[in-house]
């Protein structure tokens, strides 16, 4: 097998709000140079770098919001978050878990950091990612995946190294608990200090990592924490070295060669889709959801 080229090692941008609770670095699809196929089937990738909030008794977050023909997933590192859709779906994404939530058709959303967890305050870090739906299932049904971190699969390296969680896909025999509709591998990596790990991942994939906490190095290059390394697709290969105790987050998958149509918080193929989700939002085909 042959090494995985790094394109580029990209730096957080500069911070943005979304609602009033998470404040994010836009990775995906970045500063335009990246273009809207680059990282595909992943579009969009926010990244809550770890940031203090103080108490509240009003949850901070993002109020209703409609979504078609893709899925949000959401990962929590540090802190809670509450969430609600018009398809009946809510919970609690707590230290650790995932909600992998598939609006294809559409459905109104609204997310807010958890009540208990706004009136305490404290330490709030997650990821939350954009995944495109090839388009004969843009209009599926909407549909919920929750994962707690006890139903991850988990790959316990030797000799207390750390472990791979594996959300979607399969490491070395461990298999993740997401459906997905197109192939896709999605892991944290949480390593100790020092702990070399190797990565076989096909070279057609799309693939990137995003450095949570710690340090690596990654292929003999250094990967500081909060960035983001964006590889080629060549090669099959990517060498980990942990320099501290380190979680990073693998995305790769399968490319979706399809058109692409992005307006707001619609994901479609063709101008007229978005056209059409506009007006069905408008005319309330995407349910009700009260803020």
């Amino acid at each position: 097998m042959t090494i995985k080229s790094i394109e580029r090692i990209i730096a957080p941008p500069p911070p943005h709000m979304v609602g009033d609770g998470f404040r994010v670095h836009g990775f995906l699809p970045g500063d335009g140079r990246l273009g809207k196929h680059r990282m595909s089937p992943f579009f969009m990738l926010d990244y809550a770098s770890l940031v203090e909030f103080s108490p509240t008794d009003t949850p901070r977050g993002v109020g209703v919001h409609p979504h078609r023909g893709f899925e949000t997933v959401t990962i929590a590192y540090k802190g809670r978050i509450a969430h609600h859709d018009s398809a009946g779906h809510h919970g609690i994404i707590g230290e650790g878990d995932v909600q992998w939530m598939t609006a294809a058709s559409g459905l109104l959303h609204k997310e807010y950091h958890e009540e208990s967890f706004s009136k305490q305050g404290g330490p709030f870090q997650m990821v939350q990612i954009w995944v495109n739906l090839p388009a004969k299932h843009k209009m599926d049904p909407p549909a919920y995946q929750e994962i707690t971190h006890e139903n991850m699969g988990k790959h316990r390296l030797p000799n207390e190294q750390g472990v791979v969680e594996v959300i979607a896909g399969n490491f070395q025999g461990t298999k993740g608990p997401a459906h997905t509709f197109t192939p896709i591998e999605m892991y944290n990596l949480k390593l100790k200090a020092g702990t070399n790990l190797t990565l076989n991942l096909p070279a057609a994939y799309n693939t990137a990592l995003l450095i949570i906490e710690g340090s690596a190095i990654v292929n003999s290059e250094k990967a500081p924490a909060d960035h983001f390394i964006l590889f080629q697709q060549d090669g099959e290969q990517i060498q980990i070295s942990a320099e501290q105790d380190a979680v990073i987050l693998v995305l790769s998958g399968e490319p979706i060669n399809e058109p692409i149509a992005a307006y707001g918080p619609f994901l479609m193929n063709q101008w007229s889709e978005i056209e059409q989700a506009i007006q069905d939002f408008n005319t309330g085909k995407f349910g009700v959801l009260e803020d």
